[in-house]
């Protein structure tokens, strides 16, 4: 029987379903998607951890910048200034979730969740057209479907918000894709692009292997037609078209990017990070026995393979581990697909190898060659987490699923005659075999060293008899076509069912909502604490004064709930973060666990020279100062503001102006003296350390206490007059030309103005932003312009020389060995 249809010029045609098989597959994904969702507030939870402490509150700060008509391209709120325009996880370039938040100004965590989940249905829908055109059957389009939106990686990391993002779109971009090439079609190639560049948009690993995997698609058909270069001649234009859409659609967020990678904590890694975040091949059994490890128990007593149970180390977790599927996908994969031969059909085939070139790179360490690719292949070691190409794998098993469910609808079980299998009938069966029974050793292997054999034991009985029981079932009625029908609804009502049951709102994704309680209704004793707070703020605010604060050792989702209270921390959770601004103040990446929060040279304690210029006036604490970790800094002439529980308030009692006109100047190299971490020593009311790379741009002569000048004379006032997310207004006067400081973070793209002509941005007591201003009475405005051309230019052109000093240095290590 045929299962593909092909088209004159080799395109695939629509199939054989009809109208009535195409709305019905539509719907019975819109009915699993629909029940999977309404789980988590059913049960009253919330995808909890990073989509809670780091995307929802990006959310909300989104929402916010939109409701007062502005772009959120800075973030004063999140480690004492943020590029939010350069971040991949800010979402402001996300075209859905930049109208979500455009539409929903204070979204619930809820519809948040919601809205996330709904980005699973962009590729979901995409398996009808895409098994359609194919003449794969319907159901197996839907079985494909229910693996897609909620197997493996899909569920166990849908914490991971930004990559959900990404991974929903793949299917979609494929379709579009193929329909592109067949039809040699303009408007099928710039939806492609459009699509693709969606999907890629927000950078991260998943959007980068399934980008690559889109052009190993295009790739293909060339290789595979009857003509290559014919075929490739035929389409040139058309390929061109779409990489200049998508390349042009891609190109300000992906320069912005860069340019944060180069100043940041996290500009690529070494292998040995990537090694440690490799996927290890024992969770390959999760395939077959999702609980096999007990990764889905509520207690939380994971014994499968991580940072405690391997001697290699690893930081891969019970999530990134996670890979099952269903009983009965997994059991056709290894019955028919594997045993049976049949994901080894030429119609298949690309699929195939793309599920093992996905394996091969999750598996990273484990890979014989992967270091090479770590170290040669452009772009892979931006990422330190191999793992993260599971989620290519699940797609690879959700295609494999439904469409060996396409092939039992349509032509029963697979023979496993000489002529169906030639030598390989008696070989492919005993692969099978020997993958479960490796799976089962794996798997009671951790069980005997984590002393949970009786549950391991369980696992695989239940997953065995619930095999053994489908296989009957389908053995028995597999022998006509019209129970094989009545059957392939059954098997999508278990799958369905059964991964509805174990993965939605489980132990992997959901949390109750109440933990979350600082973006609903916080506890009494940390409500009042928050607007004694927030009024003594108000008050300063009122007075033109802007204190910052420290948030630390609070539960997770206070971590960046600054970004919804507008408070302006001076740490927060982030993985990536300026890298001058982390060797200077030591922030760390987690503001939850205090024994994370490092205290450098430069930044000895909270009331330190440097901790002054931040302007850091409150502490906000999970307990008393005096129970921190014994590497805390002591805090003398500390007011407590409030203190009960969990919530303590303190009150350093710090004079630290936000900005002030200096008219003394001392050059410094910033690079080195971070390195050196001292800050030296100057009048912090008249005088300024300024950059080398910024002296230069100075027009007038200042003296400098460090040289032994005398006090100068000269008089000058600095006043804050509109303070907002990308703009400072500030009105100076002055006696004579001086240095205006503000102790703003200094990063490109921030542009300044007096009386509104253009004046040069310098870099000013180490992380800070200034600009000369002459004598007399001026208005100063520092905007914050990383869209425009200057500085989209400056980037490209940065990264440009980046690349080529790379490449000289790579040249000449490899001439040295």
């Amino acid at each position: 029987m045929r299962t593909s249809y092909l088209e004159p010029d080799g395109q695939l045609e629509p199939g054989l379903w009809s109208t009535r098989q195409t709305i019905l597959a539509f719907g019975l994904i819109l009915a699993v998607w629909a029940a999977a969702a309404a789980v988590w507030p059913l049960t009253g939870s919330v995808v909890p951890w990073d989509s809670k402490n780091q995307f929802y509150p990006t959310l909300r700060y989104l929402s916010a910048a939109l409701a007062h008509g502005e772009l959120p391209l800075w973030n004063p709120y999140h480690f004492g200034g943020h590029p939010s325009a350069a971040d991949p996880q800010s979402l402001l370039f996300t075209p859905s979730m930049l109208l979500f938040g455009w539409l929903v100004p204070e979204p619930s965590m809820q519809l948040f969740d919601l809205v996330v989940l709904a980005h699973f249905l962009p590729g979901a829908l995409a398996m009808v057209p895409l098994f359609r055109r194919r003449g794969w059957h319907p159901a197996g389009a839907v079985v494909a479907a229910i693996v897609f939106m909620l197997g493996g990686a899909a569920t166990a990391r849908l914490q991971h918000t930004g990559i959900i993002l990404s991974y929903g779109f793949f299917p979609l971009a494929l379709w579009l894709l193929e329909k592109a090439l067949d039809r040699r079609s303009y408007r099928f190639g710039a939806m492609f692009a459009v699509v693709a560049a969606v999907m890629t948009i927000g950078r991260d690993q998943v959007a980068f292997l399934c980008a690559l995997t889109l052009i190993g698609v295009a790739v293909h058909r060339i290789v595979a037609s009857a003509q290559p270069l014919a075929y490739f001649k035929s389409r040139l234009g058309l390929l061109t078209t779409m990489a200049v859409i998508g390349g042009g659609l891609l190109a300000v967020p992906v320069i912005l990017t860069m340019q944060f990678l180069a100043t940041s904590t996290r500009p690529s890694f070494g292998f040995g990070v990537a090694a440690m975040g490799s996927l290890p091949p024992e969770s390959l059994a999760t395939i077959l026995f999702g609980n096999v490890f007990g990764s889905l128990r509520w207690t939380y007593d994971y014994w499968g393979p991580d940072w405690h149970s391997l001697a290699e180390g690893t930081w891969t977790d019970r999530a990134t581990n996670y890979l099952f599927i269903g009983t009965i996908p997994a059991l056709f994969i290894v019955w028919h697909g594997i045993a049976g031969g049949r994901l080894f059909a030429r119609e298949f085939r690309f699929f195939l190898i793309m599920g093992i070139a996905a394996l091969l790179y999750a598996l990273g360490r484990y890979t014989p060659g992967f270091e090479v690719i770590f170290d040669y292949m452009p772009g892979v070691n931006l990422y330190r987490r191999p793992a993260d190409a599971t989620f290519l794998v699940n797609i690879a098993l959700a295609f494999s699923a439904g469409y060996l469910v396409h092939r039992y609808v349509t032509e029963g079980h697979p023979s496993w005659s000489t002529a169906a299998l030639s030598r390989l009938r008696i070989v492919l069966p005993m692969i099978a075999f020997a993958l479960v029974v490796a799976a089962i050793a794996s798997a009671m292997g951790f069980a005997v060293q984590g002393k949970q054999v009786p549950l391991a034991m369980r696992e695989v009985g239940l997953g065995l008899t619930a095999a053994a029981l489908a296989m009957g079932l389908l053995v028995r009625f597999g022998s006509q076509q019209r129970w094989r029908e009545a059957a392939a609804f059954a098997l999508i009502a278990l799958t369905g069912g059964e991964l509805i049951a174990r993965h939605a709102a489980s132990p992997m994704n959901a949390e109750p909502a109440e933990r979350y309680a600082v973006f609903r209704q916080l506890p009494p004793e940390q409500l009042q604490g928050l607007q004694i707070l927030k009024r003594e703020l108000a008050e300063r605010h009122g007075q033109g004064e802007y204190p910052r604060v420290e948030i630390l050792g609070l539960d997770g989702p206070w971590q960046n709930a600054s970004m919804v209270l507008e408070l302006e921390d001076i740490i927060g959770y982030n993985p990536l973060r300026l890298a001058d601004y982390e060797r200077a103040v030591g922030p760390g990446e987690n503001a939850e666990d205090p024994n994370l929060r490092q205290f450098p040279a430069m930044f000895r304690g909270y009331k330190c020279r440097l901790a002054s210029l931040l302007g850091l006036e409150y502490l906000v604490l999970d307990r008393p100062i005096e129970k921190l970790p014994r590497h805390f800094p002591r805090l003398n002439g500390a007011e407590v503001v409030y203190g009960t529980g969990q919530m303590w308030i303190y009150r350093l009692n710090t004079e630290s102006p936000r900005a002030y006109l200096a008219h003394q100047v001392t050059p410094v190299d910033s690079e080195a003296v971070l390195d050196q971490e001292e800050l030296p020593d100057f009048n912090r009311r008249t005088e300024a350390l300024v950059d080398d790379s910024s002296m230069r741009l100075l027009k007038g002569r200042y003296a400098s206490s460090q040289m032994g000048n005398s006090p100068d004379t000269a008089k000058g006032k600095a006043s804050i007059v509109s303070y907002g997310r990308n703009s400072v207004v500030i009105d100076v006067d002055s006696t004579e030309m001086g240095v205006l400081v503000l102790h703003d973070i200094f990063y490109p793209g921030w542009e300044v103005s007096v009386d509104g002509e253009r004046k040069p941005v310098l870099r000013t007591n180490l992380l800070f932003r200034g600009v000369e201003v002459p004598a007399g009475r001026h208005r100063v405005e520092f905007r914050f312009r990383p869209l425009s051309v200057e500085n989209l230019l400056a980037a490209a052109s940065d990264i440009v020389n980046s690349e080529e000093e790379l490449m000289r240095t790579a040249t000449a290590a490899a001439s040295i060995r």
